[in-house]
């Protein structure tokens, strides 16, 4: 799951440039167990050429990750991965994609520190990597969905996903190809529209406790 596609923005075949009014930036952070696709998924959908943060992986490092269920990937990510939306004139979806390995877990609450929600990407061969993610988003509060990605692999039902992860039946689970555009839209669209869903149920909930 190394390669992305990416569509340009403009006729002319350039970028379009982040306009000077855009002044709401909306932060969605992509999390989820080592090889997910998460770096893939934040190539597929960002407008503008993304910051990553990857480094070739060595045989050095097969003593520190748990590579046996990757072993096609040559590269992992050592920080995390940045792209961008733009929504409309003022409004910029702004994208982190967190390193997968145990060793830089210490770094997700940083990053979920202003986060408006948070995908968590799911390789269902090794649906246990992603126990770890949910955990420390339900910790936070932070609402998420989750996202199966395509590897090819043995199909499973959503019920049976989400047994096995024991997810809230209100937490959205989709299916989604990391390296299709318009499967990683159709996954950022889920998961602002679920936090839409809860922050209006919020305020149904506190205007019938004013009344």
């Amino acid at each position: 799951m190394d390669s992305a596609t990416s569509e340009t923005r403009t006729s002319s075949g350039t970028r379009a440039p982040l306009g000077a009014s855009a002044d709401n930036g909306l932060k969605i952070v992509v999390v989820g167990g080592f090889g997910a696709g998460k770096t893939t998924l934040v190539r597929s959908v960002s407008e503008i050429r993304p910051l990553t943060t990857e480094e070739t992986m060595t045989q050095a490092g097969e003593g520190v990750d748990d590579v046996s269920g990757v072993r096609g990937k040559t590269a992992t990510t050592v920080a995390f991965d940045f792209g961008r939306i733009t929504l409309d004139a003022r409004n910029v979806l702004y994208l982190f994609g967190a390193p997968g390995q145990e060793r830089f877990w210490f770094l997700w609450d940083r990053l979920f520190s202003g986060t408006l929600g948070a995908v968590v990407l799911v390789d269902t061969r090794r649906i246990d990597d992603s126990w770890y993610a949910i955990d420390r988003l339900e910790r936070h509060g932070t609402p998420f969905i989750v996202a199966c990605n395509d590897f090819g692999g043995p199909a499973f039902t959503p019920q049976a996903v989400r047994e096995a992860l024991d997810l809230d039946p209100h937490v959205p689970l989709v299916s989604c190809d990391a390296r299709s555009r318009e499967s990683g839209k159709t996954v950022l669209i889920t998961l602002v529209a679920h936090v839409q869903e809860l922050y209006a149920d919020q305020a149904r909930a506190l205007r019938q406790e004013l009344v």
